[in-house]
């Protein structure tokens, strides 16, 4: 039994100085990567510079340009809200629902990436986030986290939005608009990429998600609440900054962009606004949230800004543990419908028409093409920009200006897509349970569902559609050799 035990501390002793040297590799390979990417392209930071200056030349007017709120949701599912193709008869969302039904909702919309930080960049700056060069998620830098995902994924990578990015807050800074952003950032965590590098006049949140740590709350550069923030009483304090950023700025163009902590998990919520939804807590966050909608609203109204204000609504991803994906396969994390389509809602009472459900395919990276003409402002010329102005479809219900829609998580093309089928690549995808820590849940080979009949993509119809299968997989290896040639998208 001494033996046992004796070879038994012995290899619990060698298990656990593998380990640290593992971690202490991780720790310098991380933070080799988190060093040796601070030098941003000289050049097109300089095109980036000269850009703007030109949109400076074009300033926007009161009355003629739309004042534009953004607000994200974190991790709220396509079901999760009345409103839409997939309304909840769990959660009460009435203001949500209003906008709604006093604007149009896209059905067919769809996050740029299935997580957090790659769809954030991508809704900011119209590009891929691989073109955006953040494929992946960023953690507080210098924590283990932080090394050991960066050497497992991608040792070279960006660990913050670089700054010769131009993002909606650049482009509306530049044209003249006050610009703020309130919530949760989660692009670094360090100049030259915090929001106040970025374009916004003003921020006041989180730079990470709520379940990482420090969580502290910042105005502008300086820490506004110390880590650890009490989190019961976020939805509250972003809703009355935003409310104070339009009453300070109504007599100006303004954009702001709200982006919300919740329902991404850990949830809290006021002890008055526990045990209001059918959904429990997860339906209680979803109610507060809806409250900041209407609080919002009765802001723009007060200050008589509502008419010519458009507002978006949608989530960066699909739901995580909790939420409603509608009737759709997938949830956060994968490149299944559940993981990528999102509500949307657009409301503009001087532009769009009021009562409409669009089945278009849009994607987030939409948003910055469509605000350019909106504006009549002209693209960036040294670089792509993978989205496309969906103004037609907000206005008129015009088709998708899409011909696909790609599906990237992190570095890697899962799935491409038309108006109504569905490619996915030969590429398995990994699972674990308590029985089995690996496994697979689908085989390495292609895929092609048609989403029209089947959007919990159940059917492989490659041998029903050759013709359509040849069309996608060719669409696929297009955009992969394109990508592979041509990362960033440099012009």
């Amino acid at each position: 039994m001494k033996l046992l035990a004796f070879l038994w501390h012995r290899l619990t002793a060698l298990l656990g100085t593998l380990l640290l040297l593992v971690v202490l590799l991780a720790l310098f390979i991380g933070y080799r990567a988190a060093t040796s990417e601070q030098t941003d392209d000289a050049a097109k930071l300089a095109s980036k510079r000269d850009y703007l200056a030109q949109i400076n030349e074009h300033k926007v007017t009161v009355g003629r340009a739309p004042n534009i709120v953004f607000i994200l949701y974190d991790d709220m599912g396509y079901g999760d809200i009345g409103a839409g193709a997939q309304g909840s008869a769990m959660i009460a969302t009435p203001n949500i629902d209003q906008l709604a039904a006093d604007g149009v909702v896209l059905s067919d919309f769809h996050s740029p990436s299935p997580v957090c930080t790659p769809s954030r960049a991508g809704y900011l700056t119209g590009r891929l986030a691989p073109r955006a060069g953040l494929p992946n998620l960023v953690f507080p830098t210098g924590s283990l986290k932080d090394a050991a995902f960066h050497a497992a994924t991608n040792p070279t990578g960006h660990v913050r939005l670089p700054a010769e990015e131009i993002t909606l807050a650049d482009l509306l800074k530049a044209a003249g608009y006050a610009t703020g952003m309130v919530g949760k950032w989660h692009l670094g965590d360090h100049s030259p990429s915090l929001p106040n590098d970025m374009g916004f006049d003003s921020y006041f949140g989180a730079l990470y998600s709520n379940d990482m740590e420090p969580f502290a709350l910042y105005d502008n550069r300086e820490i506004a609440v110390p880590a650890p923030a009490e989190q019961v009483y976020l939805t509250q304090q972003y809703t009355e900054a935003a409310t104070r950023f339009i009453e300070a700025h109504a007599d100006e163009p303004f954009f702001l962009y709200f982006a919300h902590n919740f329902p991404h998990d850990p949830l809290s919520v006021r002890a008055e606004r526990s045990g209001r939804s059918r959904a429990g807590l997860y339906g209680d966050v979803m109610e507060e949230i809806d409250d900041s909608v209407g609080a919002l609203v009765a802001a723009l109204r007060r200050t008589g800004t509502l008419e010519n204000t458009l507002i978006i609504i949608t989530s960066d991803n699909g739901p995580w543990f909790l939420g409603d994906a509608g009737n759709q396969r997938g949830r956060k994390g994968n490149t299944f419908e559940g993981g990528m389509r999102v509500p949307f809602i657009a409301h503009w009472p001087a532009r769009i028409s009021p009562g409409r459900t669009e089945a278009a395919m849009a994607m987030g990276i939409d948003l910055l093409p469509t605000v350019l003409e909106i504006l009549q402002l002209p693209p960036p010329a040294d670089r792509v920009l993978d989205g496309r102005s969906i103004l037609t479809v907000l206005t008129e219900g015009g088709p998708s200006p899409h011909d696909y829609l790609y599906y990237y998580d992190g570095e890697y093309l899962f799935a491409v897509r038309d108006q109504q089928f569905k490619y996915r690549g030969p590429a398995g995808v990994l699972y674990g349970t308590d029985q089995l820590p690996v496994g697979v849940s689908m085989p390495k080979k292609e895929w092609l569902f048609d989403l029209d009949g089947d959007p919990r993509e159940s059917y492989d119809t490659s041998d029903r559609n050759p013709d359509k299968l040849l069309q996608l997989r060719t669409a696929f290896e297009v955009r992969q050799k394109e990508m592979t040639e041509n990362l960033r998208g440099w012009k």
